[in-house]
Parts: structure tokens; C-alpha cells; sequence
């Protein structure tokens, strides 16, 4: 019989011991997994391996041996370990969260095992056999409280599109929970090794496939979303560049002097700015300002009627390249420049929680139900807005009343 056993340990103990190498092999060498998330999974993977060799170890001490005291320590820290196991699992789904309440919960399942050296509260050795007390199921209830906190992590943790990766992480949990009934309620043969070792095993694996095919999702996602905020650059910068000269076509007419002065001006513009307007990651404020000052100037001298002021208190943050010289342009050209004295305000401050940029004009208003439309008019205002929320996690809202004017108002949470 001990011969039996030893075998089906060795059948057990050996492709477990060879999947916990290659995980832990191949979260070494995946470059794509956080490093965060690769040290937990390194971390369990070593106190998952502690735990078969305390289940290889109370077995010896059950078939060659009485040793109560031995036995008692190997399963305080069995019933210890196994929740940690579970909660560490809780920082790969939601690396942010603290998940304070549960470090609480498992330090109460630690202590409450540990009266197993002074009391039957938990459970005792008796005459080499394992009996449980009143509180003897401390670990399997923690557990099932992780467990059931790890799938709610899960599912508020994807969108709606993103619901077919939650099979894994449901597979992992099901495994795991299985694993703790049969140990409880299904007597097996002396292996050595818990079911319950072996589903976290299992678990711990397929949560390192489900962390690389969660990577992979998100790279293509971002892939996608930088495609897209290049062609709304390769859009808005053309647009930008024709309209300035045009302007300055227009002021040609008017002055050539002062043509001349503004063209000088807006090539030294070009020439130290051009970088910025062909890339499509975030530049400084303070870039974007001088992008909207060179062409409100323009836009001045072109349009003696319309005023632009700037009240700027905040600068210390990032933007998108052409995020406020198009929404300037549009209060321009499709607001003030009908009016006697056109005034665009473009302001900026700081408030607890986000960067705050408003761009208000006293022109002629519209309906802000045509920005939802394909209306060429407003193609400016919505490439911006998707920019802000894609780029920056930030907001964009517009304001407008017929015949008094827009305010349009950007929102960039502080980092």
C-alpha cells in the first residue's frame, strides 16, 4: 500500500512540479506581462509549491509516524497560506484596489488555526488521525468569500465587449472551489498531494494565459486607437496649415507690410513646431497656447472686429497636438466674425481633480445637436472630443445659445 502510494505521488507530484517551472520559466521571459502582476505570479507560484510539499510532508508524518506537534504546525500553515493564495490572485485581476478588508479576513483564518497549538477550537491531532472543531471550517468560508470577490473583480473589471475573456478566470475559480469539496467531502487515496494543490496549480497557470490574451486584447485595442488619432491628425494639421495661409493670403490684400512681418513670423513658428504637430502623443500646454496664439494673431490682424484674451493661470500639463487653436478657429470664423466687437476668451485653471481649459465666445451660437450630425461645420470640435477622451481619459462638453454664443470647456483629470 505504501508502495501504491508513493507511485501515485510521483504520478501527481511530477507534471505538477513541471508546470509550476514552465510558469514560472515563461513569466520570466514574457516581456508584455506587467512587472507587478509577474511578481505575483512568481509569489504564489512559490507558495503554491510550499504548499504540495507541506501535503507531501503531513503525509509522511500520517503513514511513518505520530508526530501531533509536526502535523499541527504544517497544517496551520497549510490553512494559512491557501487564502493568501487567493487574495494575491485578487491584485492580478485589479492591481489597484487595496482589498484591505480580506488582508483582515485572512489574518482572523491565521489566528483562529493557530489555537490549534492550545485548544480544540479549530481542529486537533488525535491518535494520528485529523479531527475537526466548531471553527474548523475558518479556511473553506475566507475562501469562499475570496472566491466569490475575485469573480465580482472579474466582471466589473471588463466591458461588455470584453465578456469573453471572463471564461478563464470563471474556469480558474471553479477548479479551485471543486478542488476544496472533494478534499472536504470525497475521501481519495493517499497521495500526498490535496486536490485543492493541484486546481491552484491549474489556476495559476491559466491565469498567466488569461493575463497574455488580456495583453494582447489591450495592445490591438490601443494599436487601433493610435491609428485612429492619426488620421484625425492627418486630417486637422492640413486644415490648420491652409487656413493660417490663407488668412495670410487674405492679408496680403490688406497690408502687404504686415503680410510679410506675420508670414516671417509664422515660418520661425513652423520651424520650431512642426515636430509637435506631427505627432500624435501629447505635447505641453504651453506648445498648444503658442499653436493659438500665432494663429489668433493672424486671425486679429485679419479681422480687426474680433479680440482674443487669454486668462492662463495653469500650464503644467499635457494635450493633444491642435486641441485648442481649432476650437479658437471655429469661435472665429463660425461665431465672433460677425459681430461689431467678437471677444473669444480662452482660459485655463487648475481645480482638484482635473485641468480645466474653456474656450467662450460672445458670437452667433448654434444648435449643439448638429455635432451629432456630418456636418463638415463641427468635424473640428468632434475631432477633438475624441481625442481628449481617448488620449487624455478627459471630457469635452459645448454650450451654446443662439445669438449669444459658446462655451466650450475641456476637463483633463490630474495625473
Amino acid at each position: 500500500m505504501k508502495d501504491f502510494a508513493s507511485e501515485i505521488n510521483l504520478i501527481v507530484l511530477i507534471p505538477l512540479i513541471l508546470q509550476l517551472l514552465g510558469l514560472v520559466l515563461v513569466v520570466l521571459l514574457d516581456p508584455y506581462v506587467e512587472k507587478k502582476q509577474r511578481r505575483l505570479l512568481l509569489i504564489n507560484a512559490v507558495l503554491i509549491a510550499s504548499l504540495i510539499v507541506e501535503n507531501i510532508v503531513s503525509d509522511w508524518f500520517v503513514v511513518h509516524g505520530d508526530v501531533p506537534p509536526m502535523r499541527t504546525l504544517l497544517a496551520i500553515y497549510g490553512y494559512a497560506v491557501r487564502p493568501l493564495v487567493l487574495l494575491l490572485i485578487c491584485y492580478i485581476v485589479a492591481p489597484s484596489r487595496k482589498h484591505t478588508p480580506f488582508w483582515i479576513l485572512i489574518g482572523v483564518n491565521a489566528l483562529l488555526n493557530a489555537t490549534a497549538l492550545f485548544s480544540h477550537i479549530c481542529f486537533w491531532i488525535e491518535n494520528n488521525h485529523y479531527k475537526r472543531g466548531p471553527l474548523g471550517y475558518s479556511c473553506h468560508i475566507v475562501s469562499a468569500i475570496i472566491l466569490l470577490y475575485i469573480l465580482y473583480l472579474t466582471f466589473t473589471a471588463q466591458s461588455k465587449r470584453d465578456r469573453f475573456q471572463l471564461i478563464i478566470p470563471t474556469i480558474n475559480m471553479a477548479l479551485v472551489f471543486a478542488g476544496a469539496l472533494m478534499d472536504t467531502f470525497i475521501a481519495h487515496t493517499q497521495s500526498g498531494i490535496t486536490f485543492l494543490s493541484i486546481a491552484m496549480v491549474s489556476s495559476m497557470l491559466f491565469y498567466y494565459i488569461w493575463l497574455h490574451l488580456k495583453f494582447v486584447h489591450d495592445h490591438e485595442k490601443a494599436l487601433e486607437a493610435e491609428s485612429r488619432i492619426r488620421i484625425m491628425m492627418s486630417q486637422i494639421q492640413p486644415h490648420f496649415l491652409y487656413n493660417t495661409l490663407s488668412s495670410i493670403q487674405a492679408l496680403c490684400r490688406i497690408d502687404p507690410e504686415k503680410a510679410f512681418e506675420v508670414t516671417e513670423r509664422f515660418g520661425t513658428y513652423l520651424h520650431s513646431n512642426i515636430d509637435s504637430l506631427d505627432q500624435p502623443s501629447l505635447i505641453p500646454f504651453t506648445k498648444e497656447l503658442e499653436h493659438t496664439r500665432v494663429y489668433s494673431e493672424i486671425e486679429m490682424i485679419r479681422f480687426p472686429n474680433v479680440r482674443v484674451d487669454y486668462d492662463v493661470t495653469d500650464v503644467d500639463f499635457s494635450v493633444p497636438a491642435l486641441t485648442v487653436q481649432p476650437l479658437v478657429e471655429n469661435a472665429i470664423r463660425h461665431g465672433v466674425r460677425i459681430r461689431k466687437e467678437g471677444v473669444v476668451t480662452v482660459s485655463c485653471r487648475s481645480t482638484d481633480l482635473c485641468h480645466e481649459i474653456v474656450i467662450s465666445d460672445n458670437g452667433k451660437g448654434f444648435d449643439t445637436a448638429l455635432l451629432k450630425t456630418a456636418d463638415s461645420t463641427h468635424i473640428g470640435v468632434r475631432n477633438v472630443k475624441e481625442r481628449i477622451e481617448k488620449m487624455c481619459n478627459g471630457t469635452l462638453t459645448v454650450e451654446s445659445i443662439q445669438d449669444k454664443g459658446t462655451t466650450v470647456t475641456i476637463r483633463i483629470p490630474i495625473r
